[in-house]
């Protein structure tokens, strides 16, 4: 909470407390020296709370010293009760009131009094501790909270510095490919590998970017892996979003998808397909791969990625509790299947 706060609402307490003795006087005949005197009430509220609020609570009960917290605070309690009394006592005599409660008390009277007394001190010893506690305890989550969003901005820069490299090596092995046979063509691949680069090295800095620019990129991605493919190969994509969409999105949250649906899904003599699709509206965004399933053995070390449990880690960072996400392959293993589901309006939404 703001110190300010904290202060404002300390003396705004205090103020009622202290006014309250105005109740038990008659205001026909108010004297100023009697308010003061029975303000000790309130008064040894206030010693007894700030003693533990600032030093018992912190210095024995929460190190560990709790027998001394109670020791300290029972002495404390009893002594003030008796003073308190006594001093009101005093000064109820001292100005002669003929109230029925200011006369002489038996000793049944006397010790009910006192307990009474005791009691609202100890209550104000405990409210103090609670307090203290809570503070102590907000202060502590708000470090840890600060400590978490810092480690997990740390392993979201981890990531995506594992993605750029990854990225940028896959295409310019596809451009490779392609100044073999079409050097016009290889010339074009490069000036969207710059575009693209451009989108990985800058947007990719940031938490959120544009989906319309990422599916962009996407598509730009999906071309220059096209370069390398054979004519058995169908490769669809599908994009549907909203007009002048402003759907924000995590950047490359989806391309370790794509890259694994090239590397999985393609065989070099057998017919293959991958079918991307994306779709967006103002409660979700859906990515759905599918693709056909050629798995790599355990020798065929090609196309080292980030893999998909490190997809699954992004996504916990970045949309925790916030996402679905469905994959495996088909009964007779030859179908692979990657949906992700994104609900975030919130964070989505500009």
């Amino acid at each position: 909470m703001n110190k300010r706060l904290i202060i404002s609402l300390h003396v705004a307490i205090w103020s009622i407390l202290f006014l309250s003795p105005l109740t038990f006087i008659n205001h026909a005949d108010f004297n100023f020296v009697r308010y003061l005197m029975m303000c000790a009430s309130p008064l040894s509220l206030m010693v007894v709370f700030y003693v533990n609020y600032l030093w018992l609570t912190p210095r024995y009960f929460i190190s560990g010293e709790k027998r001394y917290y109670w020791i300290i605070n029972t002495i404390l309690i009893i002594a003030m009760g008796i003073a308190i009394h006594y001093w009101l006592s005093f000064t109820h005599s001292f100005f002669n009131d003929n109230r029925p409660y200011h006369h002489k008390p038996g000793e049944w009277e006397i010790g009910f009094i006192l307990l009474r007394d005791i009691f609202n001190l100890a209550i104000a010893a405990a409210i103090a501790t609670a307090i203290h506690l809570a503070m102590r305890w907000q202060t502590s989550e708000n470090a840890r909270r600060l400590a978490e969003a810092e480690r997990t901005e740390a392993e979201l820069k981890n990531l995506r510095s594992q993605i750029n490299p990854h990225f940028l090596l896959n295409t310019l092995n596809n451009i490779y490919a392609l100044t073999a046979f079409d050097t016009d063509r290889a010339q074009e691949a490069i000036q969207e590998l710059s575009r693209m680069l451009r989108h990985v090295l800058y947007d990719n800095q940031r938490p959120y970017v544009n989906l319309s620019d990422e599916v962009e990129f996407l598509t730009n991605y999906i071309n220059l892996m096209k370069i390398r493919l054979a004519n058995n190969v169908d490769v669809q994509t599908s994009f549907e979003l909203p007009d002048a969409c402003n759907i924000q999105i995590a950047p490359l949250i989806f391309i370790s998808l794509i890259e694994n649906a090239f590397k999985h899904g393609v065989s070099p003599l057998l017919p293959s397909y991958i079918h991307v699709k994306i779709t967006a509206d103002e409660g979700k965004i859906v990515c759905d791969i599918e693709n056909s399933y050629f798995p790599k053995t355990e020798k065929d070390r090609s196309g080292h990625g980030i893999g998909l449990a490190q997809v699954a880690q992004r996504l916990d960072l970045t949309y925790p509790g916030k996402y679905e996400w469905k994959k495996g392959t088909n009964e007779d293993n030859t179908k692979y299947s990657s949906i992700i589901t994104i609900y975030d309006t919130k964070l989505c939404y500009h």
